[in-house]
């Protein structure tokens, strides 16, 4: 009798531990899957990344990271041309787009509402990373005879497109140098309409903050002597001391045909997104950008890497970028 009572009890405990596993098991597959549909959810179908004009250096970068965001995460990512920085700021706080490249200042500008983001703060930005100095490069021609930032005075000067980071930089180096912009006759045109009007004679120099080399001032010197008119050490760090966010850079010999280096001054490109894109969907663009950077055909390539990309931030960094830099052990030097 006893033994058919332990027997029974035996039974009894063995179905429901049988039990008991299939529900465990039951529960995690269902957890697994809800997990995996919600991270669905919160991925979008379409992202764009903002970047600038044709001729600059974000345009054809942008490019390459959309086809490397497309394959690496499946969301359908297209580069979209626009005013640059200050513009691509805009628009991620109006909802228009998802990732942008902007400067580290107009960054901070937009983040901290002030000079062109004065009473329009943006607060809907986070970092995914810096990419690369951008050289503030000031183009002229020989035939200009313009030699320095002084003699750019009563000259007919393009400061950058309406809306982009370069026309704060050409402000704050000609106050470096006891000039303001009632000291020129400013235009605001885009890089590629820079290059136009100085080839036509209609201008005679233009701000250009891009990654070097860049595209329409190698177009200029096609078929002109393009001069880049120097930002030298005194002017650079009285710049660097008021305005931190900027480096010492030079324009290298060779490029766009120059004898030798020029001096000048960077700040440097990033790319930012909307902060309530998921950490899930960051993470991935991230991976995808700074793992696939062999991809990427562009000079500026060479000067991307992800074991640099927390320098000089200056803004909040996306949870899902900082879980990749997390991953890789990488921290801001």
């Amino acid at each position: 009798m006893k033994k058919r009572k332990f027997l029974l009890f035996t039974i009894l405990m063995l179905a429901l531990s049988l039990f008991l596993a299939a529900c465990s098991g039951g529960g995690n597959d269902e957890g697994g899957s809800d997990t995996d549909e919600k991270a669905k959810e919160d991925a979008p179908k379409f992202m764009s990344i903002l970047t600038g004009g044709t001729g600059g250096t974000y345009y054809p970068l942008g490019g390459a990271f959309a086809k490397i965001v497309t394959d690496g995460t499946g969301i359908d990512t297209t580069a979209e041309t626009t005013g640059a920085s200050a513009e691509n700021m805009q628009s991620i706080k109006d909802g228009k787009a998802e990732i942008a490249f902007t400067q580290t200042d107009i960054a901070s500008y937009a983040s901290e509402g002030k000079l062109m983001f004065e009473g329009n703060a943006v607060d809907n930005i986070q970092a995914i990373g810096t990419l690369y100095p951008e050289t503030i490069q000031i183009v002229t021609t020989e035939k200009t005879g313009i030699k320095t930032v002084e003699d750019l005075k009563g000259k007919k000067v393009s400061i950058g497109a309406p809306g982009s980071g370069t026309a704060a930089n050409a402000e704050q180096i000609l106050e470096v140098h006891g000039l303001t912009l009632d000291d020129i006759q400013k235009q605001d045109l885009s890089f590629d309409e820079s290059v136009s009007g100085i080839q036509d004679g209609n201008i005679d120099a233009a701000f250009v903050t891009a990654g070097t080399p860049t595209a329409a001032v190698e177009q200029l010197s096609a078929t002109e002597t393009v001069v880049i008119v120097p930002v030298e050490a005194d002017k650079a760090e009285a710049l660097i001391e008021k305005y931190p966010y900027y480096t010492k850079d030079e324009v290298p010999s060779g490029t766009y045909k120059l004898g030798s280096a020029v001096p000048t001054v960077a700040v440097q490109a990033m790319l930012v997104v909307k902060s309530d894109l998921s950490e899930q969907v960051v993470y991935d663009v991230t991976k995808s950008i700074f793992e696939n950077l062999d991809q990427v055909t562009h000079a500026k390539a060479e000067q991307i890497s992800a074991d640099k990309a927390l320098n000089g931030v200056g803004i909040d960094v996306h949870p899902g970028a900082q879980k990749y830099f997390d991953e890789k052990g990488i921290t801001a030097e």
